[in-house]
């Protein structure tokens, strides 16, 4: 299952696509400015048409000049053009207080898959000794993920990060554990978890995760050296 997304803000007229015309000062001026230019270069050929042989070198390269610029100023208005038109990346929210566990581990597999990560498992359930999911980060690290899809109120106790401890080295050979949920983790929790190398991401580290603003669990840990 994908991750859901929801955009904030994003009223009717952006969802279709419609935009309301808007007049540009910056394009007025530079069109009255190519308007200017032609009919100069006009003046210039017809002076040369009906001059003396003798101008004719220097209205030609007057001309030529005024070509010049004229195709300068239409580049650099497509620039200015493409410039603005770039799409500004709207932030990402998903509701994991929505999900129930089996959602919860793939929506945290698909936060791994997005991120460059191989072989991505989600392989909760019974008998999996505390792993819900495991992937290969981008560096060929292992990561061994277990993931807590628990209210605000129930926060991830020491016991929890216990049993992960147990195995998630010395059963499912990680190189990164992590535990993740959409709660928080006591103070004991997050204690044994440091003494023992685990990480813990709270909702406020998965959703840092989720929106780019925060790293992902490998990146966390250095690599080997």
């Amino acid at each position: 299952m994908a991750i859901p997304v929801r955009r904030p803000g994003t009223d009717r007229a952006t969802r279709t696509g419609a935009r309301r015309p808007r007049f540009s000062l910056r394009d007025t001026t530079l069109g009255c400015g190519l308007v200017a230019i032609v009919l100069c270069g006009t003046g210039a050929m017809a002076r040369a048409a009906v001059g003396d042989a003798a101008d004719v070198p220097a209205a030609a390269l007057a001309v030529i000049g005024t070509l010049a610029v004229v195709l300068a100023l239409v580049r650099a208005a497509r620039r200015g053009r493409a410039t603005a038109a770039a799409p500004v990346p709207a932030a990402v929210y998903v509701d994991y207080s929505a999900m129930d566990a089996d959602a919860f581990e793939q929506a945290v597999a698909d936060l791994c898959v997005r991120d460059g990560c191989l072989d991505v498992e989600v392989v909760g359930g019974a008998g999996d000794l505390g792993a819900d999911v495991v992937a290969t980060a981008p560096d060929g690290r292992r990561v061994v993920i277990q993931c807590k899809a628990y209210g605000p109120d129930n926060k991830v106790g020491s016991q929890d990060v216990q049993r992960f401890g147990g195995t998630c080295f010395a059963v499912h050979d990680a190189h990164v554990a992590a535990v993740v949920t959409t709660s928080e983790f006591t103070e004991p929790a997050t204690q044994y978890a440091e003494q023992c190398g685990i990480l813990c991401v709270d909702r406020a580290g998965l959703d840092a995760w989720t929106d780019g603003s925060g790293p992902a669990p490998w990146l966390r840990v250095p690599e080997p050296r």
